[in-house]
């Protein structure tokens, strides 16, 4: 089993940087292969240029951002994901349980009405989202614990007064100009994303990924309930916070720069369960590389199938629903 399972997570990673490679040349405006090597290799050897600005223009300044920030994407809303079904205990948990989309679709909402930057739109969303799963933390500190249920139900509420004031936004917004565009962000999109994009939200999708790989041993104390960690000596409300923390950074840099993506958090630990199992320690890893690898696949996608770019959570929702569906026939309704 564990060679089983050392082999499936090298088959994952190399999938991803696979795809990382061709996705260089995979596109609307086609590079050859041949030239795609000879760019990159000539800002490590020097090699006689042959080809336009405009080739090595995509490549650097277009299409390795891109590949880059989706791979951030997906492997943070993933690892999020699985990180939080083993907190709640339950397989039906997202990355947005706590109203961080909700928080961050508001603050990018208001930034775009008051006319904010680029930079604005990500800072408002970002901070809200951070916000959002702030209050959703204190208000379940109602007792001296924090249950699950409590979090939960908590979520639930700051996510509605958030998704209340992002219609009261719409509803305000210039149905010209800013309506279209603050709809056009929830939807989720790479399109606009340059360099400083991942120096601004890389950082805290790291330190919130690694985080969570460093106490993913732990998880699976968690998972069984709180009476029965606390029984093993785990300091469960320490922990939690810590899985909050860290699974909130990383969702919240992400859903800053590229919008609402659904779907990814949810399904994708589910595939990781099929692949490796419910160990934690195994999971999050392969979750962390199967949202890579997913996100990538389905940005690749958007840009490539029409003309005109389609938003992401539209294929998400297109391709995880239907399998989630299946995955819940297949396991009658149980974990997987």
């Amino acid at each position: 089993m564990l060679r089983n399972t050392r082999l499936v997570m090298i088959l994952l990673l190399l999938s991803t940087l696979g795809l990382a490679f061709i996705s260089l040349f995979w596109g609307r405006y086609p590079i050859p292969l041949w030239t795609v090597l000879r760019v990159l290799a000539s800002r490590l050897v020097p090699i006689p240029v042959d080809w336009l600005d405009t080739v090595e223009t995509v490549i650097f300044n277009v299409r390795l951002p891109r590949i880059v920030l989706a791979m951030c994407v997906g492997a943070s809303l993933s690892i999020s994901g699985a990180a939080f079904q083993g907190m709640f205990h339950n397989p039906l948990v997202s990355p947005d349980i706590l109203g961080v989309t909700a928080g961050a679709g508001f603050g990018a909402a208001l930034a775009i009405l008051l006319s904010g930057s680029g930079l604005a739109i990500q800072l408002s969303a970002l901070f809200f989202g951070i916000l959002a799963v702030a209050l959703s933390y204190v208000i379940s500190r109602i007792y001296r614990t924090t249950p699950t249920l409590m979090l939960v139900l908590s979520g639930i509420i700051v996510g509605s007064i958030f998704s209340a004031l992002l219609s009261l936004a719409k509803y305000a917004a210039d149905p010209n100009q800013k309506l279209p565009a603050i709809v056009f962000w929830l939807m989720g999109s790479l399109t606009t994303v340059v360099t400083e994009d991942i120096l601004m939200a890389g950082p805290p999708i790291v330190l919130g990924v690694l985080g969570l790989l460093l106490i993913r041993w732990r998880i699976n104390v968690l998972s069984m309930g709180d009476e029965e960690a606390r029984a093993l000596g785990v300091k469960t409300e320490l922990l939690k916070g810590i899985i909050v923390v860290c699974a909130t950074a990383a969702t919240a840099s992400a859903v800053s720069v590229c919008g609402i993506i659904g779907w990814v958090g949810l399904v994708v630990p589910h595939v990781g369960r099929m692949l490796v199992g419910p160990d934690h320690k195994v999971l999050l890893p392969a979750s962390l590389l199967l949202g890579a690898f997913y996100l990538l696949l389905i940005d690749n996608l958007a840009r490539t199938l029409t003309s005109a770019e389609i938003p992401l959570s539209i294929l998400t929702a297109l391709v995880g629903a239907p399998f989630f569906a299946y995955m819940l026939r297949r396991t009658q309704g149980g974990r997987v």
